[in-house]
């Protein structure tokens, strides 16, 4: 019997993921997140493909980086100057082989077809973690809602609907809100849905609670990384409670995120949004988050303006929080945010645990550096799974014409990332060590791929 080394099972696994990117690269070439969030999945998953006959010869790799469609549309609508204004919208359905596409939509300048393909990848998987019945899809616009009047929101809503809404439907493809569209979005995506196709259903998540929205969905991201965390910690017999902890961004996911904190125990020292960090060694309380949350999602002020209301804390301009000492990190503000530089300041001021909040916030180099560490990273698809695990539930919610109260919504929300976390654990172990990267991406993988299998050539 010919014995094969390790050493030879990794430098095969190796090159077929190098043949396959390759592959890959050149059939979507210029679209660098999206490659990213490929490789980091089919490294971890690729010695499973190897080792099942029925994935390779059906191919699953190759047709779930394919996605089933991609949406792409003008819209056009009149600012309040009367002016005419020309935008992109998108929607990629990447896969429903276990459910209607699920993912949000995203207002903002940045927003490519190409960004949009990362993230919807990204989504197939964090939904099929989960355990919910639910596919991945991402949309949005290259619109952005900074700065226009609430008429003008309205309008290109209205305008982006118009077009969106042959796509969609409860059991087709349910968009939620994502960076740029939040309530005020959603409900006026919603109106317009309603006005245009005479029904009233669950298409949207995100929505008032007082027309079919589930409550703690605008928590529900931060909440559920601090949730994952503390899942993580609890492996090494500790808590969240009497850390300290760094957080970026402050929109729903950051401000979330520190409630959280605040409310288990934890210091939270820093918030931050594209023009800097904001540094309070007093601890971002519950008053100041308040405080917070009034500045960015009514008067939509700059974090800044923090330091000029609580002169203790500092303001560093133009800087990320990873040079702040903590004990946790939670980047909660954009991909790419933690460099390999970023990584090796936290881990080498005593970070030991880092749960992701925003989605892709590490680059490949940084993970390499925590893992390195050995210290407990939980990966977007799985840390920050509880927004659109929450959105899960407002469709099952909506499909049963029935409400949740806040407790209940919360009670499932903690049992589902606890679920998440010993998926992750089950398929991550290794020895004394878990690779909650490669844990999430198989759990994630296997249940779409016997999916795909099972349902034939499509």
């Amino acid at each position: 019997m010919t014995i094969v080394s390790n050493s030879v099972k990794h430098s095969a696994v190796d090159s077929r993921v190098d043949s396959f990117m390759e592959a890959l690269v050149g059939q979507f070439p210029g679209e660098r997140e999206f490659h990213q969030a490929v490789q980091e999945v089919v490294k971890s998953v690729m010695p499973v493909v190897l080792d099942n006959a029925a994935y390779l010869k059906a191919k699953v790799l190759e047709r779930l980086v394919v996605p089933d469609r991609v949406i792409s549309f003008r819209v056009v609508w009149v600012d309040d100057a009367g002016d005419v204004q020309v935008n992109r919208g998108y929607r990629i359905q990447m896969s429903s082989l276990i459910g209607p596409y699920k993912g949000g939509l995203r207002f903002h300048p940045s927003v490519t077809a190409g960004l949009l393909k990362f993230l919807a990848f990204e989504q197939v998987f964090k939904n099929s973690l989960t355990t919910l019945p639910m596919g991945g899809g991402k949309g949005g616009a290259d619109f952005d809602p900074k700065g226009r009047s609430d008429a003008e929101v309205m309008r290109f809503c209205q305008a982006f609907m118009s077009e969106l809404f042959h796509h969609i439907g409860p059991d087709i493809d349910v968009p939620a809100g994502d960076i740029g569209v939040g309530g005020r979005e959603v409900g006026y995506l919603f109106g317009q849905y309603r006005k245009l196709t005479k029904r009233f259903n669950g298409v949207l998540t995100g929505k008032g609670v007082n027309f079919g929205g589930s409550q703690l969905r605008p928590e529900a991201t931060g909440y559920g990384a601090v949730y994952f965390a503390s899942e993580m910690l609890a492996t090494r017999g500790e808590s969240v409670e009497g850390k300290t902890a760094t957080v970026s961004g402050s929109g729903n996911v950051a401000i979330y995120t520190v409630e959280k904190l605040n409310a288990l125990g934890a210091k939270v020292l820093t918030l931050s949004d594209s023009g800097g960090t904001i540094v309070d060694m007093d601890g971002i309380d519950p008053e100041k988050i308040e405080w917070v949350k009034d500045l960015k999602t009514v008067r939509y002020g700059r974090i800044s303006e923090y330091a000029q209301r609580y002169p203790n804390a500092e303001y560093l301009p133009g800087e990320r929080p990873w040079r702040v000492p903590c004990d946790l990190a939670f980047p909660s503000a954009t991909q790419n945010e933690i460099e390999a530089c970023d990584a090796e300041t936290l881990v080498n001021n005593g970070c030991y645990c880092v749960s992701e909040g925003a989605n892709m916030p590490s680059t490949p180099e940084a993970v390499d550096v925590f893992q390195a560490a050995r210290i407990l990273y939980g990966p977007g698809k799985a840390a920050n799974a509880g927004g659109v695990a929450v959105s899960g539930l407002e469709m099952t919610q909506n499909a049963g014409c029935m409400r949740r109260s806040r407790d209940e919504v919360d009670t499932q929300l903690q049992r589902i990332m606890k679920s998440i976390h010993e998926n992750c654990v089950r398929y991550g172990r290794e020895n004394d060590y878990v690779d909650y990267v490669r844990g999430a991406n198989i759990a994630g993988f296997t249940k779409v791929a016997d999916a795909m299998v099972q349902q034939g050539y499509i």
